[in-house]
């Protein structure tokens, strides 16, 4: 049996009980990663190394800024200034929190972005006395949609322009706001279906993590001084992540506004450690060497040289476009969306040539399914990092993303279509 095979297996292990939950879902990414390395799928000394990953140490100093926000009373302050202008009505914040998303991470990174507003988030829900877990998840999908928007906004976007370029069609390469005549028609369509559709999908949850919280703010007078400090570190963290500057990274930013907030007294050392949610972190860490071990053993490759067989030697390209968007978004539930879109591209593009046809709906049907993660708490950032705070569980991602993704398949293959013709010219 090849190491692809058996990857494929322990991957489907692993999808059973993330689905079943019979055991904890940080213990079953760890586990799935120790199994990696001791059926060789990649050296023993990376089996952890998804801990020391930039993005698990931006969602620690993440965490702790945001529950600074918490612990200081700015968090309520802002709700309920939020809840004053929009009113408690759970499809106008939801529709709020989702614009802002889409928009920040259409030009900022959307784990950032998640990260950023996700303190901001709770705050709202608290004073609106609305449960967190109806409002979390659509910002996160909205992190994820508002990404397709621009060539920055998200990985597979960059990576399409340099499969156009490897295949020497370099003149052909998508320009920066080309990505908005598929990402604003999948915005406007994933808000309307999580107004109209999927809240209806989603728990309602009370968190005890938040009560918590609330209970130590009464217990503790709100200090104005202090308040304006926590806002002020958030604001200089978003700042500086959005600045796309080379001089500090993500994490570095994240990690030192955590620690002034420390030393500022925002929140004590305790309450630092005991915000920073281990679910997402261990969740987060143990899944990237699974993907990793995808790539490495030939497993995605495998699956995609399978779905493409089935196709035959002379799809449509409309075919073509539809198997390849579902391959890239079943993949990205599991894999990094940077590693399907790596993987698929250079195939789409060989594939579309070999049928005379223009590949740039192909790979615009491609890098779009790579950044529709949404029904799983591990194909992106923004949904792990919501994961513990919205107190969810894996089915909650698969009642209210499958959905979305289906709404997304379908104006995909409306919109690439009239957007980039498969014969333009004829």
């Amino acid at each position: 049996m090849s190491q692809a095979t058996k990857c494929l297996i322990l991957l489907a292990v692993i999808a059973f009980f993330f689905v079943t939950e019979l055991i904890p879902l940080a213990i079953t990414a760890m586990s799935g990663a120790i199994a990696c390395g001791l059926l060789g799928f990649i050296p023993l000394k990376q089996v952890f190394s998804g801990l020391s990953n930039s993005t698990v140490v931006l969602f620690a100093g993440m965490f702790v800024v945001g529950a600074s926000m918490f612990y200081t009373g700015l968090a309520q302050a802002i709700g309920n200034k939020v809840v004053g202008l929009v009113g408690t009505a759970e499809n106008s914040l939801m529709f709020g929190l989702m614009t802002v998303g889409t928009v920040l991470s259409a030009f900022l990174s959307n784990t950032g972005t998640a990260a950023c507003l996700l303190p901001v988030a709770l705050g709202i829900c608290a004073s609106a006395k609305i449960p967190a877990s109806r409002q979390l998840m659509p910002l996160a999908f909205a992190c994820g949609w508002g990404g397709i928007c621009t060539l920055v906004g998200t990985p597979p976007n960059i990576l399409a322009n340099g499969a156009l370029q490897a295949a020497g069609m370099a003149d052909k390469q998508f320009g920066f706001f080309e990505w908005g005549l598929i990402g604003v028609p999948l915005s406007i369509a994933g808000m309307l279906y999580m107004m109209f559709v999927g809240k209806y999908l989603l728990p309602a949850a009370q968190l005890d993590a938040d009560q918590e919280i609330e209970q130590e703010v009464e217990a503790n007078e709100p200090n104005s001084t202090k308040m304006a400090v926590s806002g002020i570190i958030l604001l200089v963290v978003v700042a500086v992540m959005g600045s796309g500057t080379k001089l500090i990274t993500l994490e570095m930013t994240a990690i030192i506004g955590a620690m002034v907030c420390v030393l500022t007294k925002c929140l004590t050392e305790k309450q630092a450690y005991a915000s920073i949610d281990w679910v997402t972190i261990f969740l987060f860490a143990g899944m990237m060497p699974v993907s990793s071990a995808m790539a490495k053993t030939g497993a995605g490759k495998m699956i995609a040289d399978w779905t493409v067989g089935l196709m035959g030697s002379s799809p449509s390209p409309m075919v073509l476009t539809a198997v390849l968007f579902i391959l890239s978004c079943t993949l990205t539930q599991f894999m990094s969306n940077t590693a399907s879109a790596a993987l698929l591209c250079p195939i789409g593009i060989a594939i579309a040539q070999s049928l005379g046809a223009d590949p740039k709906p192909v790979l615009v049907a491609i890098a779009t399914a790579a950044s529709c993660a949404f029904a799983s708490p591990v194909g992106t950032p923004p949904n792990t990092l919501v994961l513990g705070p919205g107190n969810y569980k894996f089915m909650d991602y698969v009642k209210a993303g499958t959905g979305l993704i289906i709404v997304c398949f379908v104006v995909t293959l409306v919109i690439c279509p009239m957007m980039w013709p498969f014969f333009p010219g004829k």
